[in-house]
């Protein structure tokens, strides 16, 4: 029996893309979502959300391939970030202390049980807007943007592993996060792992990745407003040529309500409203649904889009062609999924 969750964690802190279209990828997040870039080196472009407190919430990197690179995760004290440090190097997959570096203090490196890059730091450098920038209400960390998608803030990301058990039971056991749901695969163990620092319903998700690859990605969100923002986003990315992969719709899971795109670098990004459903209740119970439930589809009874199991970043050698096959209905998912497409 694992030790009840603690509130060592307060949320995700950035999160670093690699992309192979680095100019096109930069005009998604700074022109299309209404992202400020805060910082550049000759390989990264720092952006932040306009409500986020902290200096940034995207580092865009420069690479020959797409997918996630380093998770930053903020401690809610250096006493919190010392006992997560403590648990994290008894576990055996603690990296070492780096250096500070843009936005943030000293951080502690480590990997998840499938290899996915990740640090947790304390120290935190605030976001002071200049003039251009200055809000008008002195609650909010920037002014609104009014354009694109205003994306306000980060909300959370989904990993794609080879072994779903072992990275949930890192996150609960070693991270000592909240479950909040799952899914339960008829053989016993689970297709699929959320969890959550706060009253938010989630921060961090786990899904099978249907090729067995280790540490690919699959998605991160940024949370709207309203529906209505996430409903203009869907038409902005259509005026724009930017595939829009599934969406707007709610998930049962979470009950979130979703638009999926693959940004020009070919990773997935989620707008989500995810606001409206959040965990009072310190006690609350781990929600559980069986293969057969998940079966069903989503909130309002559509079934997922066959992609959504099969694309992740990096890229498989064959991704292109596999995708085009899941849409096309001649890739046989039930042949390589252990969860149903829903």
């Amino acid at each position: 029996m694992s030790e009840p969750a603690n509130n060592d964690l307060a949320h995700m802190g950035q999160v670093e893309l690699f992309t192979p279209r680095f100019d096109e990828s930069l005009w998604f997040f700074n022109e299309l979502c209404a992202m400020r870039v805060v910082a550049e080196t000759r390989e990264s472009a720092y952006l932040r959300c306009w409500d986020e407190y902290q200096n940034y919430t995207v580092k865009l990197t420069r690479s020959d391939t797409n997918g996630v690179g380093r998770t930053m995760f903020r401690a809610t004290s250096q006493e919190a970030l010392d006992r997560k440090v403590a648990a994290i190097t008894e576990s055996g997959l603690g990296l070492g202390w780096r250096d500070p570096e843009v936005g943030i203090g000293r951080s502690f490196a480590f990997t998840d049980p499938d290899g996915h890059a990740m640090a947790i730091h304390y120290d935190t450098e605030l976001y002071v807007p200049d003039e251009q920038d200055r809000p008008a209400l002195k609650n909010q960390a920037s002014r609104f943007p009014g354009k694109g998608v205003n994306t306000r803030r980060m909300d959370h990301i989904n990993y794609l592993c080879s072994d779903v058990n072992a990275n949930g039971e890192f996150w609960r056991d070693v991270m000592r996060s909240r479950e909040s749901e799952r899914v339960k695969l008829d053989d016993g163990g689970y297709g699929a792992w959320w969890f959550r620092f706060a009253q938010k319903s989630y921060d961090v998700v786990y899904s099978a990745d249907f090729s067995g690859a280790k540490a690919r990605f699959h998605h991160f969100a940024f949370a709207t407003d309203t529906r209505e923002d996430i409903l203009k986003a869907a038409d902005i990315f259509l005026e724009n040529g930017v595939h829009i992969e599934y969406g707007p719709y709610k998930h049962a899971i979470n009950q979130t309500f979703f638009l999926y795109v693959w940004e020009p670098g070919g990773n997935r990004i989620e707008f989500a409203n995810a606001g409206a459903r959040l965990l009072m209740d310190p006690d609350w119970p781990v929600v559980e649904w069986s293969q057969a439930e998940r079966a069903k589809g989503q909130a309002w009874g559509a079934k997922t889009i066959p992609t959504f199991h099969t694309h992740g970043t990096p890229y498989l050698p064959n991704q292109e062609q596999i995708d085009a096959a899941a849409l096309a209905g001649e890739f046989d998912l039930d042949k390589h999924l252990q969860v149903p497409v829903s």
